[in-house]
């Protein structure tokens, strides 16, 4: 089984580069995020062609939003919010073949790293407070499931262009990096991106728009991520950041997809 997970900054405007994703890789499973268009407006049409019929759009207007687009038949699915927000950034599917499937989104987090004068920063960390709570009360670590999607936290030194520079920027503070490993303890979570390349190598999903020539300066993060749970561990079989999507054209999204491989 092959899960995609990409940040695509609106459905819509790169469904053409989707579509280029899909032919060059045959993805089973495709997640979604920041697709920014309410469900009745997502491009389904050309995606079910491609035998993605199996669809769970949790959309809004112009802001965030979660997919799971899938050729495998979903058991279940279902919606969380967090914060008191119904902001759709977080969808599950159980698949047929008993594997939970989350898609997620984590706030961003504004420029200021100070919860007390940011209330985007505020918001993120207590995302991560509520969904860490949530997985730790409601789920088990013997349950076959996988996260995926943006998570916007580089935690580890090789997920940035720079550790020493990126330590007072949202994304890599301290404190999100606490607790983004707290939720990932959560469960015993195995980071499968981690799981084939290790630690001390550099590994990015995102490269701003701001950069003038973002390959030649590559200083980028590694925001999105791909975790399973222990019983899945030994199913891992391959990952790719697919790093040339960043210069597809037109107007590339500044997240590139990630594949992992299971035996599932």
């Amino acid at each position: 089984m092959r899960i995609a997970t990409w940040n695509i900054n609106s459905v819509r405007m790169r469904l053409d580069l989707l579509l280029r994703l899909i032919a060059e890789e045959q993805p089973d499973v495709i997640c979604l995020q920041e697709t920014k268009v309410v469900d009745a407006d997502f491009p389904l049409a050309p995606l079910v062609a491609q035998g993605y019929v199996h669809t769970h759009i949790h959309g809004m207007k112009s802001y965030n939003g979660v997919a799971i687009l899938s050729r495998l038949p979903f058991a279940a699915q279902d919606v969380q919010h967090w914060c008191g927000k119904e902001d759709r950034r977080h969808a599950h599917a159980t698949l047929a073949n008993g594997i939970e499937l989350h898609c997620v989104y984590i706030p961003a987090g504004g420029d200021i790293p100070d919860p007390a004068v940011n209330d985007k920063f505020a918001h993120k960390l207590q995302f991560l407070d509520e969904m860490t709570a949530w997985l730790g009360g409601q789920r088990a670590a013997d349950q076959k499931m996988v996260l995926v999607g943006d998570l916007n936290i580089a935690p580890l030194e090789q997920d940035v262009w720079s550790h020493k520079e990126l330590l007072s920027v949202v994304s890599h503070t301290p404190i999100e990096v606490e607790k983004l490993l707290a939720m990932q303890a959560s469960l015993g979570w195995v980071d499968a991106m981690r799981h084939f390349v290790p630690a001390d190598e550099k590994l990015y999903t995102w490269w701003s728009y701001r950069a003038k020539d973002w390959a030649a300066s590559n200083r980028g993060r590694r925001l999105d991520h791909v975790w399973v749970t222990p019983p899945l561990k030994d199913a891992l079989r391959g990952h790719r950041v697919l790093r040339d999507v960043r210069g597809w054209e037109p107007k590339p999204s500044d997240h590139v997809p990630v594949l992992v491989d299971l035996d599932a």
